[in-house]
């Protein structure tokens, strides 16, 4: 079985609409593919439609959060998109990515860049916005060649002329929030250093202590040193190890499955969660 646990689709700040992600992910070979957009649930219904016979679709978010300072992320799989609470600090979380780059564009604006909030809002289209489409507009106006450029001091990265904070979950709170509501959360690329400051071991292991069900460890920002580390830590903890691709489409230079879950830890997930169910279609 090969299992991609985290990609993004236009409803968040992937260029795959939902139908084309999992349409992809079967012609990509996938057995199992999760649908982990940023703060929202809104593709799955798009995505559940168009599922491919022999495909299964594990349904899930990824959660913003912020512990002593550090951004970080939160992957939730197979919890109850309905539950109140959970759906309520998703869309705080959701409402504020709009503030924030509004805000952002408007500085960029002011440093004399030719982008506008109307031109970032075409680009994020029914999406939940985010920095990727602030970088796009950044990209089409010709002051940059790529997206991460976008995420440095020189724009819109940590510290960046033009960053701005946004609202943030205690990761904490994310995990009784996701528990809750029947699901199983993974802490997403826990050692991105390229992507700044990263969240201490420590910290990782108060996690785990409340509640935290795994790590991701097989991720195109760890390095191999990076990951074994990550494997010798979660041994540690009693963490599951996860692997994915974080594809979102042409936004980023990885292939669907270009990292993979393990089937075991796939069917423990599986059986964590109970808010949802994986959804398939027979061959």
């Amino acid at each position: 079985m090969r299992i991609d646990l985290h990609t993004h689709s236009t409803a968040s700040d992937g260029t795959d609409t939902p139908a084309e992600l999992v349409r992809n992910a079967a012609a990509a070979g996938l057995d199992v593919v999760a649908l982990t957009d940023h703060d929202t649930v809104g593709g799955y219904e798009e995505a559940i439609r168009a599922l491919p016979a022999g495909l299964t679709l594990v349904t899930g978010a990824e959660l913003s959060c912020r512990i002593d300072g550090v951004s970080m992320h939160m992957l939730a799989y197979l919890f109850d998109p309905t539950d109140p609470e959970l759906t309520r600090e998703r869309e705080l979380v959701r409402d504020d990515r709009v503030r924030r780059a509004r805000l952002m564009t408007e500085k960029l604006v002011e440093l004399g860049v030719p982008v506008s909030w109307q031109r970032v809002r075409e680009i994020a289209g029914d999406g939940s916005v985010g920095r990727p489409h602030v970088a796009t507009a950044l990209i089409e106006a010709g002051v940059i060649a790529d997206i991460g450029e976008a995420f440095t001091p020189e724009w819109i990265g940590p510290g960046g002329r033009a960053y701005v904070e946004k609202h943030e979950l205690d990761p904490f709170e994310a995990i009784r929030l996701v528990k809750s509501a029947g699901g199983v959360s993974v802490f997403a690329h826990p050692a991105a250093v390229k992507r700044g400051a990263v969240v201490p071991e420590s910290s990782i292991a108060e996690l785990a202590a409340a509640g935290l069900d795994g790590i991701e460890v097989d991720h195109m920002d760890h390095d191999a040193p990076t990951r074994a580390r990550l494997r010798g830590l979660a041994a540690d903890l009693g963490l599951l190890t996860t692997g994915s691709s974080d594809y979102h489409g042409s936004r980023k230079t990885c292939e669907l499955g270009e990292f993979t879950t393990a089937p075991e830890v796939y069917a423990e997930i599986a059986a964590r969660g109970s808010g949802a169910r994986p959804f398939e279609r027979a061959s």
